[in-house]
């Protein structure tokens, strides 16, 4: 309705608990925060003066540390007039740090301002904390449970339980994931063992254990699984989009899995949330793909 925002009634929080995202330098002295509060969601705030040496602000406005946050105003930007440290947090290095900005960009890109999610607060929360505590080797996990709460709560998520002709998901059972549809059933004539090669292939290339014999890959066996869809998308596409029912289930109980249930999940919500990012590139995941391959060329016994 036109107008609504200019007669807002002004209004003045206390008290409220929040993260800071993301801050621009505003002017000379003060700042513009994107912050993310339990039971505001995503709101704007100009910190005034907050860049000036003795402000009392700057030392406080930390990324990844819990804060209390006071504001006044109406509108889509208002006015910060107190902002206190929590504490209790870790703060985030080297891995856990890339983690900890993924988590903040996938934020600021999904989720609307002005939108409360409590649900999804507790879980950036606690996701800060596991990153912290939880060796490298964890961190996806951590971020694959954030990721589908993420999802849920934006109302992103696919149903997990059903697939899109409405029959109960099988965990022995191959599906295929389409945008706004969901889980479509792989029913055609393609061999049960050719089948779980094609798929366990192409979603955990890497593990040599998975990879199918040569005649698994035929052209026949490649033309029947074209047919489950009449406008197939791109290889890399397609493919990820490939789960079984087991990796479903996973997933449903905020478990990722192991094996190639792990490998199809990743591939899976890479797939989700990058339609929902309609192909906008994450900065803070090409980072972490860096850091990672990185570290994997280090030689032994180096940090």
């Amino acid at each position: 309705m036109a107008g609504t925002a200019h007669h807002q009634r002004r209004q003045r929080i206390s008290d409220e608990p929040g993260f800071l995202l993301h801050r621009v330098a505003w002017r000379e002295t003060s700042l513009i925060l994107d912050v993310f509060t339990r039971h505001h969601g995503r709101i704007a705030l100009i910190a005034k003066g907050a860049r000036r040496p003795r402000s009392e602000l700057r030392p406080v406005l930390l990324a990844f540390q819990p804060l209390r946050l006071a504001w006044v105003g109406k509108g889509e930007l208002q006015t910060l007039t107190a902002a206190e440290w929590v504490g209790g947090i870790e703060a985030p290095q080297a891995q856990a740090l890339i983690c900890a900005f993924y988590l903040n960009e996938l934020l600021i890109r999904l989720l609307p301002r002005d939108d409360a999610h409590p649900q999804l607060y507790d879980a950036y929360l606690q996701t800060l904390i596991e990153l912290t505590e939880l060796n490298a080797s964890e961190h996806e996990d951590c971020l694959r449970r954030f990721e589908w709460t993420l999802l849920r709560e934006s109302g992103y998520a696919p149903d997990l339980q059903v697939d899109c002709d409405g029959e109960a998901i099988e965990p022995h059972a191959q599906y295929r994931w389409l945008p706004e549809a969901g889980f479509k059933r792989l029913t055609t004539g393609l061999p049960g063992d050719a089948r779980m090669a094609l798929v366990h292939a192409r979603t955990a290339p890497g593990d040599a254990r998975m990879a199918p014999d040569k005649a698994a890959m035929s052209h026949d066996v490649r033309e029947t699984v074209a047919a489950y869809s009449a406008n197939p998308a791109d290889d890399a596409e397609y493919s990820g989009s490939l789960v079984e029912g087991d990796t479903l289930r996973s997933l449903a109980q905020g478990v990722p899995g192991q094996g190639v249930h792990r490998q199809q999940a990743k591939r899976l919500t890479r797939l989700i949330l990058g339609h929902c990012l309609e192909g906008r590139a994450l900065y803070t995941r090409k980072m972490l793909f860096e850091l990672q391959s990185m570290t994997r060329s280090l030689p032994p016994g180096e940090p």
